[in-house]
């Protein structure tokens, strides 16, 4: 091949394995998700590493396990930088491969050194790890500041009227509305914890004063992040270029533009996952437009399963019906069981890959070896520790893929499956989140259960194959052991 092949990695927020059509999904059309894996491989059994956002996020940039982080975990709106500048990542070490790499959408990877001062440019953003541009919001949609970056400066930020940030629970700012004492000013309700200052009349997590004219508007965040997706791949057309195009959809607050309100009948949560669709869309036929299409990679996934109210009052249980947005599996976000982790996971590349379905066993955290290696990058010794190469996996030219892998749920707690058990050793907590209603999969006593009969994880197996239970409490305890070295 005379040119290195584009890579687009398109991430969604908390969209389940049963969310889109190809997985079996009926009740929100998704004709451009499909489309993807009509012209690619679709991995029934790709992974995030973890059942939230921020350590998923930290895995697929650089390679490692979350929890070799104590970091990497949710992170609030004003936390500090968590992948340190010098750090070897799948942008950083692309663009010594010869790739112009920008990223577009959602961050919450932290800014700067904490704290930081958003009305100077900033430091500490993702130009320090590796991105030649940068497109983002901060965090999350649900978290101030609720303002775009563009590079290392807040977009049509007004300089008589500074930003402020806290996160002190009791920093409310003077008479700036929050939601706890302001509920008649809010057009989604909170159901908990969102209950601080209000933006664009949805109350958020964290304060925020003064920066007016840079607020987003909810209903126009879609456009706006795909609109600078596309303008990168046209400005890099004719170089090989990475893009990490992180959508916020259907992360809450679930607020589609005007155009997707009502059009699915399961409310704001299945609208925002058919303007997501339309984001993937937009991309696809900007590929076609450009003739990029054979020689593109195209990724398409999620940081973690489905969660239906994660803090707002937007009927996403209540206009559920028979939709189930985790598919067959068990769980969804924050679980340690099959549905925090196992995602949609597609990958198109015309040129070389022959769509089809894999069952091998890949993962999000491979991208950082399987990536470099193609771009003819050598990983340092001490570089992604737990990322494998696994390019014939991801191409179809191996059916098994990893041997292990190791993921989590909340509070780094990790459970480790091979190519056909899942281990969940006993870890302390509530079975239940009482916010969400989702399961935790935490359990005093050993889970077994045996993936290719029981993708349901219905069964616990445990007690009738202690000799398995013994091997794999071994292999995940060894794994958690390990140096910070490369497998």
């Amino acid at each position: 091949m005379s040119k290195k092949p584009n890579l687009i990695i398109m991430y969604a927020d908390d969209l389940g394995f049963g969310d889109v059509g190809c997985y079996g999904g009926t009740a929100i059309e998704t004709p451009n998700v499909d489309r993807l894996a009509a012209q690619g491989l679709r991995f029934n059994q790709g992974y995030a590493t973890a059942a939230t956002c921020t350590p998923s996020r930290y895995s697929l940039l650089t390679g490692s396990y979350p929890w070799r982080n104590p970091r990497a975990k949710i992170l609030p709106g004003d936390a500090p930088q968590l992948i340190e500048p010098g750090t070897d990542t799948l942008p950083s070490l692309l663009r010594e491969g010869g790739y112009a790499t920008g990223v577009v959408g959602k961050w919450h990877l932290g800014i700067g050194a904490g704290n930081p001062n958003w009305n100077k440019p900033l430091p500490g953003t993702p130009l320090d790890i590796g991105f030649d541009s940068s497109y983002i919001m901060a965090a999350t949609n649900d978290r101030v500041p609720c303002v775009y970056l563009d590079g290392r400066d807040v977009v049509g930020l007004d300089p008589a009227d500074p930003i402020e940030v806290t996160y002190q629970q009791d920093g409310a700012f003077p008479g700036v509305p929050t939601g706890r004492d302001n509920p008649e000013l809010l057009k989604m309700r909170y159901s908990h914890g969102h209950d601080m200052s209000i933006v664009n009349g949805v109350s958020r997590i964290g304060y925020m004063r003064g920066g007016k004219d840079a607020e987003w508007v909810d209903e126009e965040m879609a456009d706006a992040f795909a609109q600078r997706a596309v303008a990168f791949v046209e400005e890099h057309a004719n170089q090989p270029f990475f893009l990490y195009y992180a959508f916020h959809q259907p992360h809450v607050p679930r607020m589609p533009a005007p155009r997707f309100a009502g059009t699915t009948g399961l409310g704001p949560r299945g609208d925002v996952i058919a303007e997501m669709d339309w984001c993937v869309g937009e991309m696809l036929d900007t590929l076609e437009r450009l003739g990029l299409v054979d020689n593109t990679i195209v990724i398409f996934s999620s940081d973690n399963g489905p969660v239906l109210d994660d803090g707002y009052e937007d009927d996403a249980a209540e206009l559920l019906g028979d939709h189930r947005p985790a598919g067959p599996l068990r769980g969804g976000k924050y679980s340690l069981y099959d549905g925090g982790t196992r995602v949609p996971f597609l990958l198109s590349w015309p040129a070389e890959v022959t769509p089809g379905v894999s069952e091998a066993l890949v993962s999000h955290v491979d991208f950082t070896a399987t990536f470099a290696a193609l771009a003819g990058v050598n990983l340092p010794e001490d570089a992604a520790p737990d990322s494998l190469n696994l390019l014939p996996a991801l191409t179809g030219k191996d059916s098994a893929g990893r041997d292990l892998l190791v993921t989590e749920g909340m509070h780094a707690k990790t459970i480790v499956r091979d190519q056909k058990w899942a281990y969940l050793p006993p870890h302390q907590g509530p079975r239940y989140y009482a916010t969400t209603g989702n399961e935790s999969g935490f359990s005093h006593w050993e889970q077994l259960y045996d993936l290719q009969q029981d993708i349901g994880q219905a069964k616990n197996m445990a007690p009738e194959h202690p000799e398995v239970v013994a091997s794999m409490s071994q292999q995940l305890s060894a794994v958690r052991a390990s140096a910070r070295t490369r497998p």
